[in-house]
C-alpha cells in the first residue's frame, strides 16, 4: 500500500477497518495550519456563530455540567489564550465547508484512507477542529457516522467501548438517530473494566466501529485534533435501519434490536426508513443546547454565566 499521511496502515488494519478498533499512525502534526500562528488565524477566520464553545465538570458522570457557550467579542488571539488558562472545549464543524484549506486537507486525508482501505468509498465528509483546554473531556457518547480522531497537538486519552448492550442500548442509539437527544448517553463507570483506552498521542489516529461509545479526557495541556465524520453506504443503511427501529418502536409498539438485524435486514428497513420519513410518521425533532455562558478572560476558568 502507498503510504501518504497515513504512515503504516496494513493490510490487517484494511481488514478490520468498521469492524473494530484501530490505531495508526499520521504525519498531519508537522504542518504550519497547526502552529499558533495558523490556529490563531483559524479561530479568527472560522464562522464564530458555527463555532462550538463548551465548558465542562471533572467528574466523569457529570454530562449535565456540559454546557454550551459563545465568545463573539473575542479575537481568535483571545480566544486561544482562554483554552490555555481556562477549561474550555472548542469544535469547528464542518471546517472544510468554510475554509478553503481545510477543504484541501479533507480531500487529501479521505483519498488516503480510501487508498489504503481497498473498496471503501466515503461520503459525507466532515472535518471537525477540536481546541481544548488542558484536562478537559468530553462525556461518554457516540456519533450515527463513522469516526477517524488525528490527534495534532498534546496528549489525550481515549476510551472505546463496544457498541452493543450494555455500554450501548437499542433505545439509546434510536434516541440519538431520531434527533430526540444529543450524542451523549448514561454511563456507568464499571465500562471502563471492559474498555479499550488509547493514549492518543502527536501523529496517532484511531477509528472505531459505528456508533461505537467513547469518552475523552485531555492530559495536562492544550490538545488539537481532528474528528473526521464520515459515511460508507453499509453506514448510510445502518444508520436508516435505526431510524426504522426507533419509528417501529415508538408507534407501533415493536421490540426490534438492530444486532439481530442481518444485511438484508438493515436494507429492506432503510427502505422502509425513507417511506417513514416521506409520509412523515415520527415528527421531526431537533435537540438544541442552550448557550449559557460566554468566555471571559477575567472569569474562573475563563467561563463566565449568563442568565
Amino acid at each position: 500500500m502507498t503510504q501518504t499521511v497515513l504512515t503504516d496502515w496494513s493490510a490487517d488494519k484494511a481488514a478490520a477497518f468498521e469492524k473494530e478498533n484501530i490505531v495508526a499512525h499520521h504525519n498531519l502534526q508537522h504542518r504550519d495550519m497547526f502552529s499558533d500562528e495558523g490556529l490563531i488565524d483559524l479561530l479568527d477566520r472560522y464562522p464564530r456563530d458555527r463555532m462550538g464553545i463548551y465548558t465542562m465538570g471533572y467528574e466523569v458522570t457529570d454530562r449535565e455540567s456540559f454546557r454550551s457557550g459563545d465568545a463573539p467579542d473575542l479575537s481568535g488571539e483571545e480566544l486561544f489564550r482562554a483554552v490555555h488558562e481556562g477549561r474550555i472545549w472548542i469544535n469547528m464543524r464542518q471546517s472544510n465547508r468554510y475554509l478553503p484549506e481545510y477543504a484541501d486537507l479533507t480531500a487529501e486525508m479521505f483519498d488516503a484512507l480510501e487508498e489504503v482501505n481497498p473498496g471503501v468509498k466515503t461520503m459525507k465528509q466532515d472535518t471537525s477542529i477540536l481546541i481544548s483546554s488542558p484536562n478537559a473531556q468530553v462525556f461518554y457518547h457516540f456519533d450515527v457516522p463513522l469516526v477517524t480522531l488525528w490527534q495534532i497537538r498534546g496528549v489525550k486519552n481515549v476510551w472505546l467501548y463496544p457498541p452493543e448492550a450494555p455500554y450501548l442500548t437499542d433505545e439509546d442509539l434510536e434516541t440519538v438517530v431520531l434527533k430526540e437527544s444529543e450524542e451523549e448517553i448514561p454511563f456507568t463507570p464499571h465500562f471502563d473494566d471492559t474498555a479499550l483506552k488509547v493514549r492518543l498521542e502527536p501523529g496517532m489516529v484511531a477509528t472505531w466501529p459505528q456508533n461505537g461509545p467513547h469518552r475523552i479526557v485531555n492530559e495536562d495541556m492544550v490538545n488539537v485534533s481532528l474528528s473526521c465524520e464520515f459515511q460508507t453506504l453499509k453506514s448510510v443503511v445502518r444508520a436508516n435501519a435505526v431510524y426504522a427501529n426507533g419509528v417501529l418502536r415508538r408507534n407501533f409498539g415493536m421490540s426490534p434490536q438492530i444486532a439481530r438485524d442481518g444485511m438484508f435486514s438493515q436494507y429492506s428497513k432503510a427502505g422502509l426508513a425513507r417511506i417513514f420519513k416521506i409520509l412523515k410518521v415520527r415528527k421531526a425533532f431537533e435537540y438544541h443546547n442552550p448557550r449559557t455562558f460566554v468566555v471571559d478572560l477575567d472569569s474562573e476558568m475563563a467561563v463566565r454565566d449568563i442568565a
